[in-house]
């Protein structure tokens, strides 16, 4: 449907100017779509229509479900437009088709100009009200979270609401301890920082949230990439990049280091620290510096990196020295990057039930990363979780630990062969995971490798946000009776997808086009059941923090439905289900004692409430009232633990700590913080207990004991399993297997 479009626009455009401005900023610039991000989107739609698991015409139909879901990405929590700008937009509603397959853009722009002069005037009112202050006598609450509530009426709701949201950050930097002069300053430059976001924001930005509002409007794991945000995917599967070794951040207009990637060019060098900001950045030795001011943080690491052994010119005013201080020039060479803090790691957790002592090594796998093009290519060193976990099951038998748990919690997936492969290290050859493409042909993935690299006891810990490729591996796991699942039930992620190179596709010599990964197949358990909607549900659940219907695959719309497929045969390694009864007994029984774990079920029950409350007060008495009991609380948890430690709930998605003096609400947002300060706290973080970890620890010791040496359950060391060679895999258009 195209009729009426040119004056559809105009309208929106007019209304646009005519906002009122903010005195001391300039309202954003209007941005336009590229002939190229036009002919991506259709490249894209031709490429969903071919090969997308769940085939869906681009019509009308899709259009109003593209424009849903392009709202809900501008606006989940409702706090931009008001009712009156959603019908003046809902004359979109039927042409964002047309919009792709005629390759004229000018329609989501359009919208997404009218969001940017929204959010502009949003900040505006925002920054007004800090001049007029508020009165915290009066009786009124605050509305934290929108996404399920209707779009506002009219601009005087909004303001209203607005006032409200100003109203609570103001009284959260007060309730910290700061002055009225301090909060009037934070919340300025942090309403300023808003201002130079939208500001900064550009046709890429507008095009990438467009095309994923229409390939999640198919179905909720497609995603279109754009060429940076595909290089980014990349660095995230394969653990790696090219660069100087340097965490950035932005902290008062600066582009600050944050932290040093140890054994990195930038650590190296002894001449860059913590705090350093970055005003410049120049290629080789002699090229000219490009004053990098006021940039975006994205545009700035895009410069940093580079080509292997090239070099690369900073310009730096130190951490200590003042705005006027003096320069200094350092010059690096790009080396190889490993994100060793994100690879799979260890630790050993030592139990006891004061008769015997268990040592449970504890295997932390944060996602199924694997060196795509390494492996195609035949290197023999390529990444990959397998053969690190490989690697890490060595170094724990040398150790002599009893069992071994595998943390999957807050692992989305990844490499669909890495989860069959990791599988393989727990199992004896056989069927891992049977998938269906489009066609309702069903193939199975299987194990091909004698023998096992850990065949003592295991156990698989999951949670809401552990997904895909984890839920292969943990559904196996369970099927076979290799191993116990502990936790909470996972996300019920049960498809699979593949990444296409749209500019293979088109076969272009430069990058221009982009990614898309979309969903190719459906993958089941070898029962014959699927983890879709219904996730993987734990042989034992703990506690857990998360709100299943906002969090989730079944929180979807349009997820695909749960349906069954025919078992495959499989011989089960182990038989679990009779220890059950007896294990459960002995975790119920100890959590009833355990003060931590009481603490931990309290807080839970707190958080739900407050989420299900879904209000604050507004009303100073009333949440100084709330805070002293809140603290009292914790003070007597406090005095009551010798160690001093807080408990915290761990490796939750949406957890927040019980907050000892470190994790006080401050009030701040990040990047408000100071640097040295943040960094100290998020170290007192990585030591707090984690009671989930360290309960599913003892209910392993606690199986390791019902069944001694000699049992099927006890453990037993066979040797090492060989590193997996290389592959070679598919064309490179497409990397297959990605979850």
């Amino acid at each position: 449907m195209k009729n009426q479009l040119p004056w559809i626009i105009f309208a929106l455009m007019t209304a646009a100017q005519a906002a009122p401005a903010d005195s001391g900023r300039l309202p954003p610039s209007e941005l336009k779509p590229s002939q190229q991000q036009a002919q991506a989107a259709h490249l894209a739609a031709e490429v969903l229509r071919r090969y997308h698991y769940r085939a869906v015409p681009l019509d009308d139909a899709l259009s109003e479900r593209i424009f849903g879901h392009y709202l809900k990405s501008l606006d989940a929590e409702k706090l931009i437009f008001v009712q009156t700008d959603i019908d003046q937009l809902a004359r979109f509603r039927t042409v964002l088709d047309d919009a792709i397959l005629k390759e004229d853009l000018a329609a989501p722009f359009a919208i997404f100009n009218l969001y940017a002069q929204r959010v502009f005037e949003r900040y505006a009112y925002a920054r007004s009200l800090l001049r007029e202050g508020f009165d915290f006598r009066q009786k009124e609450d605050y509305q934290f979270a929108r996404d399920k509530e209707p779009w506002l009426k009219s601009e005087a709701e909004m303001r209203d609401l607005w006032r409200k949201r100003i109203k609570n950050e103001w009284l959260r930097l007060k309730l910290a301890g700061k002055d009225d002069k301090t909060i009037a300053a934070t919340l300025e430059k942090r309403y300023d920082t808003a201002f130079k976001r939208i500001g900064r924001a550009t046709n890429k930005d507008a095009f990438e949230i467009f095309m994923n509002a229409y390939t999640m409007a198919i179905e909720p794991h497609t995603n279109y990439m754009g060429p940076r945000a595909a290089a980014d995917f990349d660095i995230s599967m394969k653990l790696s990049l090219v660069g100087i070794g340097a965490v950035l951040t932005e902290k008062d207009d600066y582009v600050t280091i944050r932290e040093l990637v140890p054994g990195g060019p930038a650590a190296l060098s002894g001449q860059l620290k913590s705090g350093d900001r970055i005003l410049g950045v120049a290629q080789g030795s002699g090229g000219p510096m490009t004053d990098i001011m006021g940039w975006r943080l994205d545009d700035t690491v895009a410069l940093i990196r580079g080509a292997a052994d090239s070099v690369v010119q900073l310009d730096v005013l130190p951490a200590d020295a003042g705005p006027d201080g003096k320069h200094k020039l350092v010059s690096l060479i790009r080396k190889k990057i490993s994100l060793e803090d994100q690879a799979a790691r260890k630790t050993i957790l030592t139990v006891s039930d004061g008769k015997a002592m268990h040592q449970v090594g504890v295997i932390s796998l944060p996602a199924f990363y694997e060196d795509f093009d390494a492996r195609r290519s035949g290197a023999q060193d390529f990444k990959s979780a397998t053969r690190d976990v490989a690697r890490l099951l060595d170094e724990l038998k040398k150790a002599g630990v009893d069992s071994v748990l595998i943390d999957l919690r807050n692992n989305g997936g990844g490499s669909l062969k890495e989860s069959i492969e990791l599988t393989g290290l727990f199992i004896d050859k056989g069927p891992v995971v049977q998938q269906r493409d489009a066609r309702g042909r069903i193939t199975v993935e299987r194990d091909t490798k004698a023998g096992v690299a850990w065949d003592g006891p295991l156990g698989v810990m999951i949670n809401r946000a552990s997904a895909s490729a984890s839920e292969i591996f943990a559904a196996a796991i369970q099927d076979y009776g290799r191993g116990l699942v502990i936790g909470a039930p996972s996300f019920g992620k049960g498809t699979v997808q593949a990444m296409i190179n749209l500019d293979d596709v088109a076969k272009n010599d430069k990058l221009k086009f982009g990614e898309l990964k979309l969903t190719v197949a459906q993958f089941f358990r070898i029962n014959g059941g699927t983890n879709q909607l219904r996730g993987v549900k734990p042989d034992i659940l703990l506690p857990v923090i998360g709100d299943a219907e906002s969090f989730g695959e079944s929180s979807y719309d349009n997820a695909l439905p749960w349906i069954q497929v025919k078992a495959v045969d499989y011989s089960p390694a182990g038989e679990l289900k009779s220890l059950l009864p007896v294990l459960l007994q002995r975790h119920e029984a100890r959590v009833s004692k355990d003060r931590e774990f009481r603490f931990l079920q309290e807080d839970i029950a707190e958080v739900n409430f407050q989420r299900k409350r879904n209000l604050v007060s507004l009303n100073e008495a009333e949440r100084r009232k709330e805070r002293d009991a809140q603290e009292a609380r914790l003070a007597s948890r406090e005095a009551r633990d010798d160690a001093g430690n807080s408990v915290r709930v761990r490796g939750e998605k949406d957890a927040g700590p019980v907050k000892n003096k470190a994790f006080r609400d401050d009030g701040l947002q990040a990047g408000e913080r100071d640097l040295a300060n943040e960094l100290a706290a998020e170290k007192v973080d990585k030591t707090v207990k984690d009671v989930l970890l360290n309960e599913a620890a003892r209910i392993l010791a606690d199986g390791a004991d019902l069944l001694k040496p000699g049992a099927g359950f006890a453990a037993r060391v066979k040797p090492a399993r060989p590193l997996l060679p290389a592959q070679k895999s598919g064309p490179d258009a497409v990397r297959a297997g990605v979850l």
